[in-house]
């Protein structure tokens, strides 16, 4: 939502930046155009006046209908210094402490000026920009208004669009994007317009559906190859029986239990992929769920309970998971191998080369060690481990301690069960 918040206050924002410097602009040029026209009508009326007063001075009769004098005190310095090159002009100044427009010209020598009430046209003016600077802040608002409600309605589908992108990336293949498009009729009805919102939202729905077509493939097939291979299996392993005792019937015995072990892996992936798998869950023990875990294996590992706990699982699930992290820690890492248990959180740590770092990274990854240093196999256990522990509850994740060696740690759901 911070996101989705940010992009709806950018657009905002950035509409409202946009309408203020038109606004700017228009009010500027408005203002320039008007104020032309205005300071243009006092000008000609001033300059009108000094040719009156003019005519009347080179006949040496009475001004007194005009505001007239020679080389009046209040005269501007700059209007003064052009009549004195025998040049008219008009400026705007100040008579009496009240803004005026002169215009002056050369007379005998002297300067004759004339002036002009100014005050009117400085009001005109100030009324004008305060008229501006309403309609730009009236104008800024509808937009802003506008813009705010406008990135709220993209933001928002945004929003939906990331949330079920998050839930396809966490596992949830049937999340899909939905934005109504169907008429008054409920009959669906293709947009009048392109919405690039839209296709983002059909692209990610196609993009799952393809992914789950995928992986629905994929886990058939697996299925299909797994169930195809256990039944020649099973024959091969009872005629291997038959072979008289000697290495040659051991180096048979022990391909066909890998291939049968392999087989039943590629069989419980199936099923976890499926997503048909139901916990059993019970209140349990911890720590004397793990010693027995641990023993059940005959591996060399050491288990060290420093708090236990009561937790909430499956413990044929469980034995599951913690068997294949030590095997894959008899296999691929290097001894002591040691189990550590501090309340719903258990530890699997050898002191071997430690996991692969796009293994800490992305998680297992099915048919693929990662790293030869972490030996060579079917890669199947920690995937087998992850996905039991997503049935369960329970958080798993992968990282190499400090001073070497893989750890995986396990943190179990402590809670109440159903009906308690």
């Amino acid at each position: 939502m911070r996101m989705a918040g940010s992009l709806r206050w950018k657009i905002a924002l950035t509409t409202t930046a946009v309408c203020c410097a038109v606004s700017a602009a228009l009010g500027i040029l408005v203002h320039d155009v008007v104020a032309r026209q205005v300071v243009g009508e006092v000008r000609k009326e001033a300059e009108l006046a000094l040719d009156h007063a003019l005519v009347l001075y080179q006949y040496g009769t009475s001004h007194g209908d005009v505001n007239a004098a020679l080389d009046p005190p209040g005269l501007p310095p700059p209007l003064r210094r052009l009549v004195a090159r025998g040049r008219t002009g008009s400026m705007v100044g100040a008579h009496a402490g009240k803004p005026v427009m002169w215009a002056a010209g050369p007379a005998d020598g002297k300067a004759l000026a004339v002036w002009v009430p100014y005050g009117g046209t400085r009001s005109r003016l100030r009324d004008l920009d305060t008229a501006i600077l309403a309609a730009s802040a009236v104008a800024a608002g509808v937009v802003a208004l506008a813009g705010l409600f406008l990135a709220d309605r993209i933001s928002r589908r945004l929003t939906a669009t990331a949330a079920v992108a998050r839930r396809i990336s966490a596992g949830d293949l049937d999340a899909r994007v939905d934005f109504p498009t169907a008429g008054a009729d409920g009959a669906e009805q293709r947009p009048r317009h392109r919405d690039e919102v839209r296709d983002v939202a059909q692209a990610l729905n196609s993009m799952a559906q393809s992914l789950q077509d995928r992986l629905e493939a994929e886990r058939r097939f697996t299925a299909d190859v797994a169930h195809d291979l256990r039944t020649p299996l099973t024959g091969s392993i009872a005629a291997a029986s038959l072979l008289p005792d000697g290495r040659p019937k051991e180096m048979i015995n022990d391909r066909l239990n890998a291939l049968h072990r392999l087989t039943e892996d590629l069989l419980e992936v199936s099923r976890l992929d499926s997503g048909v798998e139901q916990a059993d869950l019970a209140r349990t023990e911890l720590g004397h769920a793990v010693r027995r875990a641990v023993a059940a294996t005959r591996l060399d590992a050491s288990v060290r309970v420093v708090r236990d706990a009561e937790v909430v699982t499956d413990r044929r699930r469980l034995d599951r998971i913690l068997a294949n992290l030590l095997a894959n820690a008899g296999k691929h890492g290097a001894p002591p191998i040691e189990v550590s248990v501090e309340g719903p959180v258990v530890t699997v740590r050898d002191h071997g080369p430690g996991y692969p770092d796009q293994l800490i990274a992305h998680g297992p990854q099915r048919f693929r060690t990662g790293d030869p240093g972490r030996g060579r196999g079917h890669g199947l256990g920690l995937t087998i481990a992850v996905g039991q522990a997503a049935v369960l509850g329970i958080g798993i994740a992968f990282s190499n301690a400090p001073d070497g060696g893989a750890v995986t740690t396990l943190r179990l759901p402590v809670g109440r069960l159903t009906g308690d």
